[in-house]
Formats: C-alpha cells, sequence, structure tokens
C-alpha cells in the first residue's frame, strides 16, 4: 500500500549531486571546474554589466546628448483617409477603438489631414491638425476637442 512515508521519485529521476572540490578521484578535484587562475575562478565573482576588463566602459567614454521631455503628450495618430472609410457621420472616442483606429487607451487621439473626406463628419478627439480642421470644417462637419476627463 502507498502512503505518504513509502513515497519515492521515479527511478531515474533524480540525479547524485556533484561533489566539487573534493580530491582528484572525483574529476571535480583541485580547481573544481573553475579551470585556471583568474578573475573567474575566484568565489564572489559576478561581471558587473557593461564592464569590459578594466577599460573605460563604452557609455562612460561617450559623451551625453539631448534630453528627455517628461512633460510630452503622446497621442494615438488618425488620418481622415481612415475615418472616410468606416462610414460614420458622428465618431466618438469609443468608435476608434471599436474600429480597432488605434490601440493604446492610454494614450490621447490626434486627427490629421491626409485625404479627404466626401461627407460630413462630427469627430470628437483630443487634438486635431490645422489641416484636419479645415477639410473636416469645408464639408460642413464638425472638429471637437475632448478635454482631459473622457480620456
Amino acid at each position: 500500500m502507498m502512503t505518504l512515508s513509502n513515497l519515492k521519485p521515479a527511478k531515474g529521476a533524480v540525479k547524485k549531486r556533484k561533489r566539487i572540490g573534493r580530491g582528484p578521484g572525483s574529476g571535480y578535484g583541485k580547481t573544481a571546474g573553475r579551470g585556471m587562475n583568474g578573475q573567474k575562478s575566484r568565489s564572489g565573482y559576478s561581471r558587473k554589466r557593461a564592464f569590459e576588463g578594466g577599460q573605460m566602459p563604452l557609455v562612460r567614454r561617450v559623451p551625453k546628448r539631448g534630453f528627455t521631455n517628461f512633460n510630452r503628450k503622446e497621442y494615438n495618430i488618425v488620418n481622415l483617409d481612415s475615418l472616410e472609410k468606416i462610414g460614420l457621420t458622428k465618431i466618438k472616442l469609443e468608435d476608434f477603438f471599436k474600429k480597432k483606429l488605434v490601440r493604446n487607451r492610454r494614450l490621447g487621439v490626434k486627427i490629421l489631414g491626409n485625404g479627404d473626406l466626401s461627407r460630413k463628419i462630427e469627430i470628437h478627439a483630443h487634438k486635431f491638425s490645422k489641416t484636419a480642421v479645415d477639410k473636416i470644417e469645408k464639408n460642413g462637419g464638425q472638429a471637437i476637442v475632448i478635454r482631459g476627463e473622457e480620456k
């Protein structure tokens, strides 16, 4: 009968531990599989990121340039020609995601003026380019700017 007291792993499932540094007969005596002398043979060795053997690392040799503007606002970009294809007359923010025109919900939506419109469309978005507003209003449509809360 099998009980918790006589459970054993399957035959061949458990290998014997490699006993390193236990004399020449083991095959892993003296240097214990670490090769000859040098930094890698010492205990506690771990190479640091970007370590280049002691010479000045590339990261520190090359000067720093530019900066990252942390206040920069990023937008999902949608062109007018893709809005023309979906065939809606009133496009709200949720429609951009439903029609898979944009993916990232954390970013705003910006409409650019690439392409032409053939009908009147009311578009709600976070930002519009000047050419997009001109083309939308030329056809009698509206470009409505959404403020932060609805994002």
